[in-house]
Formats: structure tokens, sequence, C-alpha cells
């Protein structure tokens, strides 16, 4: 699959994660939180928990589902962002967690099946 094919549907993915956990009553505070160790996909709060969001969104049921993305090297990432970030807005002490969100597209781009999984990981002390 093309690269903007690719980044076309995970920007898809994103927007529709967004809708559904608003939906869900979460307050989605940052999008595409970008440095240059990464990106943070969805930043909301639940609550008093501020929930570090990553999408995986994929085309069709075709292989693996898209949580299998966020391996372990990947979680240690998120991690460490997730650590920048609360340390840039000084939130230290704010409870968190980190959240993945399976999103399902068809070949139109048209959603087929959303799946959030709180707490999906956790990551070595800070």
């Amino acid at each position: 699959m093309p690269t903007d094919t690719r980044r076309a549907t995970g920007i898809r993915g994103e927007e529709e994660a967004a809708r559904f956990l608003a939906r869900c009553g979460y307050a989605i505070l940052d999008k595409n939180v970008r440095t240059r160790a990464g990106e943070i996909d969805l930043v909301a709060k639940e609550g008093k928990t501020l929930v570090f969001v990553e999408v995986k969104t994929r085309k069709d049921l075709a292989g693996d589902p898209p949580q299998a993305g966020v391996n372990t090297r990947k979680q240690n990432r998120l991690g460490r962002l997730a650590h920048g970030y609360l340390k840039l807005k000084r939130m230290r002490e704010t409870p968190c967690r980190f959240d993945v969100v399976a999103v399902i597209v068809n070949d139109e781009g048209g959603v087929k099946a959303i799946r959030h999984i709180p707490n999906a990981f956790s990551v070595a002390a800070w």
C-alpha cells in the first residue's frame, strides 16, 4: 500500500477514534502530539485520568487485528512520549493510562468496526 494511502487511512482512523471516545464521554485534549521521539495519536481525559491513546487502523480484517501493532517496543516509546508530555504540561502527578483504539475500515474508507481497549498496557515506572 502506498505511503500516502496508508497515511490517509491512519488519519481517518484517528478522526473516527476521537469521535468515538467523545461520544463515550472522554474529553479530547490533544491530537497528533509530535516530538522528535515520535507521536501520541490522542490525549484524552476520562474523569480525573489522563488517557494516552494509540490508534491502529487497518483495512478489513485481513491478517492480525490492528491492536497487535502495539508491540512492546511501541509501548515503551509511548511511555517515554507520555512522560515528556506530562513534564511539558506540568502534570506529572496526574493519574494516567494507555488505551488502544482499533479501527477497521472498508476499501471506501467507511468504518466497519471500532474496538476500544482501556488500560491496554502499562509501562515501567518513570
